[in-house]
């Protein structure tokens, strides 16, 4: 990554850190806001982090769900619907 991917990815760490110790899943838009005011590449670089980092997040909770559910003998939460055109 370049200095401007890492400094976006670590600003994005410390704001899901910040996010989950004031419950607040929003405050990213903050940040995005503050950090954009003065450098929009930057804001890209964070948001695009973000994304990332919280897709991952949805992602393990999904698998973590799905097995708790098979392992106690049900189906487990429903993936969202595919709305990719084909």
């Amino acid at each position: 990554m370049g200095v401007v991917e890492d400094l976006g990815d670590a600003l994005a760490v410390e704001t899901l850190k910040a996010m989950d110790e004031m419950g607040n899943d929003r405050f990213y838009n903050d940040v995005a806001r503050v950090v954009g005011a003065s450098s929009p590449t930057l804001q890209e670089a964070f948001m695009t982090s973000i994304r990332i980092r919280l897709a991952a997040l949805r992602g393990q909770k999904f698998v973590e769900a799905t097995l708790k559910a098979r392992r106690e003998g049900g189906t487990g939460p429903a993936a969202p619907r595919d709305t990719s055109a084909h």
